[in-house]
């Protein structure tokens, strides 16, 4: 399982932890971090709501407990690899509320919007 992309077209970000792989890798694999909860794994429709592909900057995470950044970022706690500074979209409602069944707050990645 590889979590760093190995290309650079059809990258996404993921709207709940912001961790960025290819629309293939999101479909294989899910998200390493996410998806308890979201399930993307084999489900081509629940990537596409689940992800974007408009996002800024990258940020490399190497040592997740070690890193600044990723403090900062507020994924000190997730898996090594390649994040996004700030993703443009929000979950859709329905999965927002049922993240909240299951005691998970969920706070929008796009920093160029106030929330």
């Amino acid at each position: 399982m590889d979590i760093v992309p190995q290309e650079l077209r059809h990258l996404r970000a993921c709207l709940l932890c912001s961790l960025i792989k290819t629309l293939d890798q999101f479909e294989a694999d899910g998200c390493e971090n996410c998806d308890r909860f979201l399930q993307m794994k084999g489900n081509r429709d629940m990537v596409y709501d689940c992800t974007s592909s408009s996002f800024d900057g990258i940020i490399s995470l190497m040592n997740p407990e070690d890193s600044w950044v990723g403090k900062w970022q507020r994924i000190n706690r997730n898996q090594k690899g390649c994040y996004a500074v700030s993703v443009t979209g929000r979950l859709p409602p329905g999965i927002i509320r049922e993240l909240k069944t299951n005691g998970v707050t969920y706070r929008s990645r796009d920093t160029s919007q106030k929330t």
